[in-house]
């Protein structure tokens, strides 16, 4: 069983599923000869062909255009934006065609297709290439949209989502695609959609996080245990829909909640996060639900980046205010 990364999970799912499923093709700006920006379709073309592993020109509307004429015609189509600041010339075929063409047909079609791409901050990028944009792909009905934070979950995660029969948007956190190495079974098993996954069990406080803040948020964990301290953990992994369930039975156990995201807080899901919580748990709440986030600007340039994104420090600071509440 090898140890892979992240990105090496991504690859492996890949290729797992057009091994196994010839309706699957791969496309994209620069998959197929030079494997991706970040290497995660690198060996692809070589191994199944530059009829399934297609380079495009840079023109995200025709790729999503693709992606629904090919879905809609019994294809499973896995298409690439380079940075997640790409995807929004791809907001119309999205969100007016593939998210509503089971509703559309009354159930006579459906729309297979996964839209992945690099996202998140904290690789000194420049503008437009380091996006926490997670909230903007959860708001709209019919589109599912999946975030994985170790090497396992990127390829569980990424085989659930090519098996789906609506669209996914998979969004894959570049600050954490070498992070960590995991050891990675190529046994073809996926992993659930629409669930919570409890990474670290605890009785004062609950962390909800995704993504690369995973990171921080394990590290928060730690730290606070130096104090007596014991962080339940929960990686959300799919932010729409919320499996809200996880999330409010721990809230049971432990009472307090912080909630943390590398996005903006305005508007963000951990606010979606919150209401449901102050919905469906607030009686079990012992304290005020805080968030850990980014700021309501725009990412800044890689000398003040690590400054907006949400720290290890910033994450213990608020997990002790709801510790003060009694």
């Amino acid at each position: 069983m090898a140890e892979i990364t992240l990105v090496e999970g991504v690859t492996l799912a890949l290729a797992h599923e057009m091994e196994a499923d010839p309706t699957v093709v791969v496309f994209g700006e620069d998959v197929g000869v030079n494997g991706g920006v970040f290497r995660a379709t690198a060996g692809l073309q070589q191994k199944f062909g530059d009829d399934r592993v297609l380079d495009t020109p840079l023109a995200e509307v025709m790729i999503a255009g693709m992606c629904v004429g090919m879905a809609a015609q019994g294809m499973k189509p896995v298409a690439e934006a380079q940075f997640e600041g790409f995807m929004y010339p791809m907001v119309d075929h999205i969100v007016n065609h593939a998210a509503r063409l089971r509703h559309r047909t009354r159930g006579r079609m459906n729309c297979p297709v996964v839209f992945r791409a690099p996202w998140g901050g904290g690789i000194h990028a420049p503008e437009h290439h380091s996006d926490s944009n997670e909230a903007t792909w959860a708001h709209f009905p019919g589109v599912r949209t999946v975030i994985p934070s170790s090497p396992s979950r990127a390829y569980g995660l990424l085989l659930a989502a090519i098996r789906d029969p609506d669209p996914v948007v998979f969004l894959e956190p570049k600050r954490i695609y070498r992070w960590q190495r995991e050891e990675v079974e190529d046994n073809g098993e996926e992993l659930p959609l629409d669930v919570c996954f409890v990474l670290r069990d605890g009785t004062d406080v609950t962390l909800v996080t995704w993504g690369a803040m995973v990171k921080e948020t394990m590290e928060a964990a730690v730290e606070l245990e130096k104090n007596g301290v014991s962080a339940e953990v929960i990686d959300v992994a799919t932010v729409a829909p919320i499996d809200m369930e996880t999330i409010v039975e721990s809230v049971e156990k432990t009472g307090r909640c912080v909630i943390v995201h590398e996005a903006p807080k305005h508007c963000g899901v951990g606010g979606e996060i919150a209401a449901g919580l102050a919905d469906k748990g607030i009686w079990h709440l012992k304290a005020p639900i805080k968030r850990v986030t980014g700021y309501d600007t725009v990412m800044p340039l890689y000398r003040s980046e690590m400054n907006y994104m949400p720290s290890t420090e910033r994450i213990v600071h608020a997990a002790n205010e709801t510790l003060e509440f009694e």
